[in-house]
C-alpha cells in the first residue's frame, strides 16, 4: 500500500511538530503548510529525504490553500494563535479553517482532523474561544466527515503554560491567583494530543465526531501554581485577587510587559479565566481514541527543573 499524503497546516508549532514526527515515523508523505518555509525546515530531520517537505502558504490567500493540499489524502488544520485581536482571532480560528476545509472537500480529500480547543463557543465573550466555535461550524459545514478535536491546556516541553508560570515565579515575589485560583485545567499532554490526532485519521468511527482531550488530572490555578513552585525548587507568597484584577492586569499588559516576552495575561484570557476548562461530563475523550493519558509528573520535572536556581542539578 502506498504511503498517505498528508498536509499538516500549522505543523510547525508546539503541536504541530509532534504531529509530523508522528506522521513521518509512520511512512506517511508530510506536507507542512506554513507562512514561514525557512524556520519550518528543522521538521525535515523528522523523516527521509524529501518525506517531510514545508510549502509556503497562508490561510487567508485561497490559491496557497489549494496549492497546499495539492495530492494530498488527509489533512490536519493545526493553526492557531493564542493572543491577538479579535479580528486577527476571527481571521486564523475561524474564516482560516473555514478556507481549508472547503478546500479539502473541494480537493477531494478524504479525512480532516481539526484541533480546535475546550470551551470553543460561537457566543462566548471570550473573542479566543468565540473564533474557535465558529470555526468548528465552519469545519462542520463544509467537511461534515471531519473529526474535530479539543484539547485542554496542552502540557510538553515547548508549553506556553508551565513554562509561563515558571518564568513568573523566577522574577516575581507574588504569583495571583486570579479569581481564588479556582478555575479548574485538565491538562493534557502535547504527546497524547498527537498520538490522537493520527488516531482520527485512522479510524473510521472518529469521522464527525468532536473528542475532547484531558489529562488523567483536574487541576485549579492554584494546584498549577503549587506544581510549578515543587518542580523549580522556589518559595512564593500566592495571593488571592479577584477577576477584575485579571481584567486590569490584561489591560495594561501590552504597556508593561517586556518586548519579546508574552504578557503574563491578555485582556481575552482574563475572560477565558472565569470559566473552566476540563473535559465535559459525556464528551468523548483520549480513551475511545485508544490513547491512555499521561500524567503530569512523568514529564514536567524534565524540563521545569531547568527554572531551578541551580538548573537541573
Amino acid at each position: 500500500m502506498a504511503p498517505r499524503q498528508v498536509t499538516v497546516f500549522g505543523g510547525s508549532g508546539f503541536i504541530g511538530r509532534y504531529v509530523v514526527q508522528r506522521l513521518a515515523r509512520a511512512g506517511d508523505r508530510v506536507a507542512v503548510a506554513v507562512r514561514d518555509t525557512d524556520g519550518a525546515q528543522f521538521l525535515s530531520m523528522f523523516g527521509d529525504v524529501g518525506q517531510v517537505m514545508p510549502v509556503p502558504c497562508d490561510v487567508s490567500m485561497p490559491a496557497t490553500v489549494a496549492a497546499a493540499l495539492r495530492g494530498a489524502d488527509a489533512v490536519v488544520n493545526l493553526v492557531g494563535i493564542l493572543r491577538g485581536s479579535a479580528a486577527r482571532f476571527d481571521a486564523v480560528h475561524h474564516k482560516g479553517a473555514g478556507a481549508i476545509a472547503e478546500a479539502a472537500r473541494a480537493a477531494g480529500v478524504q479525512r480532516l482532523v481539526h484541533i480546535s480547543a475546550i470551551g470553543a463557543d460561537p457566543n462566548a465573550s471570550s473573542a479566543y474561544a468565540r473564533s474557535k466555535g465558529l470555526g468548528e461550524e465552519a469545519v462542520r459545514t463544509a467537511f461534515p466527515e471531519a473529526a474535530i478535536l479539543r484539547p485542554s491546556v496542552v502540557f510538553g516541553p515547548e508549553d506556553d503554560f508551565f513554562n509561563r508560570f515558571a518564568r513568573l515565579a523566577r522574577v516575581a515575589p507574588v504569583l495571583p491567583l486570579f479569581g481564588g485560583g479556582r478555575t479548574k485545567f485538565q491538562p493534557v499532554y502535547v504527546g497524547d494530543v498527537a498520538d490522537a490526532v493520527l488516531a482520527a485519521l485512522l479510524d473510521k468511527s472518529a469521522r464527525g465526531r468532536t473528542f475532547e482531550l484531558g489529562g488523567p488530572e483536574v487541576l485549579s490555578l492554584a494546584d498549577v501554581f503549587r506544581i510549578v513552585l515543587r518542580e523549580t525548587n522556589r518559595k512564593r507568597c500566592m495571593i488571592s485577587v479577584p477577576f477584575v484584577a485579571a481584567d486590569l492586569v490584561g489591560t495594561l499588559s501590552p504597556i508593561l510587559h517586556l518586548p519579546g516576552r508574552a504578557p503574563v495575561i491578555t485582556r481575552d484570557q482574563a475572560k477565558l479565566l472565569r470559566r473552566d476548562n476540563v473535559v465535559g461530563a459525556g464528551a468523548a475523550g483520549l480513551r475511545d481514541l485508544g490513547i491512555t493519558p499521561t500524567a503530569l509528573e512523568l514529564i514536567i520535572p524534565n524540563y521545569l527543573s531547568t527554572y531551578r536556581k541551580r538548573g537541573r542539578l
